[in-house]
């Protein structure tokens, strides 16, 4: 059965227009419309990727010296 409405396919809405429309002048809109939204997905997710890489820096930093020093002390005994 075929619901109510007009089933319309993407490459049927573009065909009939020119070629800078599709490739140009949509873009600008779309840029245009969600610009403030994809630039701040995109500054979240580089703040996250930052982030991460920080947390990764910090935690192999710290195993690092953690092993270092029970190294040097553990002709002492442990704990």
């Amino acid at each position: 059965m075929r619901k109510a409405g007009i089933s319309v396919t993407t490459k049927g809405v573009f065909q009939g227009l020119p070629w800078w429309v599709t490739w140009i002048a949509i873009p600008v809109l779309v840029l245009a419309v969600f610009g403030g939204l994809i630039i701040t997905v995109v500054g979240f997710v580089v703040e996250l990727v930052f982030k991460l890489l920080l947390l990764v820096a910090l935690v192999a930093g710290l195993i690092y010296l953690v092993r270092k020093f029970s190294s040097s002390s553990s002709s002492r005994g442990d704990w």
